[in-house]
């Protein structure tokens, strides 16, 4: 049985995770970002950037880790086999540099059930080690619930 008393709950921020110009590298590989920016460090400082500029769903790299640490929480009652990932938006307050040390705090903001299905709606604010901020994200997760 899920806990509903989650909703609303911030959970406690992530360990710093730094990113890296080999991480951005290979995650832009990963998804076709072909940009300049996301490979070449000198064609990004001649952009602007402190250094190479992460694609946009970089940090699904981070996030997600956190999420599902908290989902394979047992208190939550979460069942994580046949997670289904339905939604993600990310809001961007700039961009995400290698070089930065970022620290993710998740946030449950709803959960429903209907028709047997759990659909759970998780924040996550992103800001630097300083306190900027960076982005925030949004998941929609959906799960059966347990009969068994």
């Amino acid at each position: 049985m899920v806990d509903e008393s989650y909703v609303g709950r911030t959970l406690p921020p992530s360990p710093p995770y730094q990113v890296g110009r080999e991480r951005i590298r290979e995650f832009a590989t990963a998804v076709g970002e072909r940009s300049p920016l996301c490979h070449d460090v000198e064609a990004a400082r001649a952009a602007g950037y402190p250094d190479l500029v992460a694609p946009p769903t970089f940090p699904v790299v981070f996030t997600m880790p956190r999420i599902e640490q908290f989902l394979r929480d047992p208190g939550f009652g979460w069942r994580f086999e046949g997670t289904v990932h339905g939604d993600q938006k990310i809001e961007f307050q700039r961009p995400i540099h290698a070089g930065d040390e970022l620290v993710t705090v998740v946030r449950v903001d709803a959960l429903r059930t209907r028709a047997g299905t759990h659909m759970l709606t998780l924040h996550c604010a992103v800001s630097t080690t300083g306190g900027e901020p960076v982005c925030d994200t949004e998941a929609l997760l959906l799960s059966q619930e347990d009969v068994g």
